[in-house]
């Protein structure tokens, strides 16, 4: 009579076994590749939304310049507009960030405004901060919701920074106009008026902003007195 076979009961792996037995990977490379990841559909998008347009981009063609799938993209972002909003928070946000940040100025506020706008002017004219400045002026009227993150986010915070610094301006005698604090909109008008022409009307009449900024900022503190 034949015996019976003997059966053998196998314990389970362990976990450490059954990560190293799949491949896994360390959980702190996951995340960097999660962000990886991310940021590549994060530079897609601005790459498609500039050249497309807000409404014609697809999800599709973020993920195909992206190289990833597009159930991925669902992984990090709800949807376009959430996608569009993580862009301005990171390639825009910053810029106006650091003026919020400055501490009160100890030289002149109108050298203060001068530096800041002139760097801003750098950061934004002929870069893709200023694309996507215009592509928010000129399809903002259609998605209301882009443009009131982008006021909650980035002109809110601009024009309180700017009226802060005009209400010091104008307690130290720098600024005569005490009316200005109300329309702080007017220091920083020809940031918005270069972005537009340079898009628009800069091959036909190139546009010296810096030296704008120099003659608007003499109109509302007075002519600067050379030594």
């Amino acid at each position: 009579m034949k015996k019976p076979t003997k059966l053998t009961t196998r314990s389970a792996p362990s976990a450490g076994a059954a990560a190293a037995a799949l491949g896994a990977v360390p959980a702190s490379n996951r995340t960097a590749r999660a962000q990886e990841r991310r940021a590549a559909i994060v530079d897609a998008a601005m790459e498609e939304f500039i050249s497309r347009g807000f409404a014609a981009t697809r999800l599709d063609d973020i993920a195909k310049r992206a190289g990833v799938a597009k159930g991925t993209i669902y992984l990090h972002f709800k949807d376009k507009e959430s996608m569009f909003e993580e862009l301005v928070r990171i390639v825009i946000v910053p810029v106006v960030a650091r003026l919020t940040a400055l501490p009160p100025p100890t030289g002149s506020v109108r050298d203060l405004i001068e530096a800041f706008a002139g760097n801003f002017l750098k950061e934004v004219i002929g870069t893709r901060r200023g694309d996507l400045v215009r592509l928010i002026v000129a399809e903002g009227p259609r998605f209301p919701a882009v443009a009131d993150f982008y006021y909650r986010e980035v002109v809110s915070r601009g024009i309180a920074a700017m009226r802060a610094l005009i209400e010091l301006g104008i307690a130290r005698g720098e600024i005569r106009e005490k009316d200005l604090a109300r329309y702080p909109q007017i220091v920083v008008a020809p940031a918005m008026i270069a972005v537009i022409w340079q898009s628009l009307f800069e091959r036909h009449a190139p546009l010296d902003a810096q030296e704008m900024l120099r003659v608007h900022l003499d109109l509302i503190f007075g002519e600067r007195r050379t030594t």
